[in-house]
């Protein structure tokens, strides 16, 4: 996490801080776990944020992987667009 190197602070810490698991914690730092709402208010409190910002980096994350991890979304038809107005 790029917040944790430059103020000096371990897993340990981190963890103590959020009130969380050092395994919780780890997880997350090394991109094994996700952020959830809870966790986002938290490092939001802790790091004077927003939680949309940890949100945000979270779905940003987890679109990439979905687009690079697997081509099958490719397979999906578009949908054709209908003209005019219904009935």
């Amino acid at each position: 996490m790029d917040y944790l190197e430059p103020l000096k602070l371990t897993i340990s810490e981190m963890a103590n801080i959020l009130g969380v698991s050092r395994k919780t914690a780890s997880k997350i730092v090394n991109g094994h776990g996700s952020v959830t709402p809870d966790m986002a208010l938290r490092l939001s409190k802790a790091f004077d944020t927003t939680p949309e910002l940890w949100l945000n980096l979270q779905v940003n994350h987890d679109l990439w992987h979905a687009m690079h991890d697997s081509k099958e979304w490719m397979n999906v038809y578009t949908v054709p667009h209908l003209t005019g107005t219904p009935g």
